[in-house]
């Protein structure tokens, strides 16, 4: 089981809750998992551009992208993007 943790305005997509326990074997399928799931990937499948994914604190891109591995994992953080002008 690894926690899987978004950001409040996904949480408020998914009942209030911002946190969840699945199982998967990569981050995509833990993704996958996710009842917001169709927030967080386009149509082709990619996870949308302004997400950060961070595996233990780690950006996943540094851990196999979304095909990486989690059996050793305890947490995965999905950020939004902050920017502005």
């Amino acid at each position: 089981m690894v926690g899987v943790v978004v950001p409040s305005i996904l949480a408020a997509q998914a009942e209030g809750r911002s946190r969840f326990e699945v199982e998967a074997e990569t981050v995509a399928d833990a993704l996958h998992a996710l009842p917001v799931a169709d927030l967080l990937f386009n149509e082709r499948g990619d996870l949308v551009r302004h997400l950060n994914v961070y595996v233990d604190g780690i950006d996943h891109r540094e851990r196999g992208g979304l095909d990486g591995r989690i059996a050793d994992a305890r947490e995965i953080r999905v950020l939004a993007m902050v920017s502005g002008g």
